[in-house]
């Protein structure tokens, strides 16, 4: 399985658990999770992991360290991208008519 890819299953289950389609998140809320993301250790395990994966020296827990981390980012990408369309459809829906 590639890394970025979320199994099929999974990605049908976080697909209806997040409904893109349906951006019905507060500004502050939508606002709280673009804030969120991998602190400055989980960058550099990343880096490292990504650096051993290049050269072909993962051991087995690192495959799965580094999964685990693909699933996470992914899921994290899709309920900022949530986030992105509440903040747009919210800042549309409060949009003063021009005056004619």
């Amino acid at each position: 399985m590639p890394l970025t890819e979320i199994p099929s299953a999974g990605a049908a289950i976080l697909g209806r658990l997040v409904e893109p389609n349906r951006p019905a998140l507060s500004p502050e809320t939508a606002r709280a999770i673009l804030g969120l993301g991998f602190g400055q250790v989980d960058r550099e395990r990343m880096d490292e992991l990504a650096a051993k994966s290049r050269i072909g020296s993962l051991t087995a827990a690192e495959q799965t360290e580094i999964e685990a981390y693909s699933r996470v980012g992914s899921l994290l990408g899709m309920l900022k991208s949530k986030a992105r369309l509440s903040l747009r459809r919210h800042s549309k829906t409060n949009e003063k008519p021009e005056a004619e």
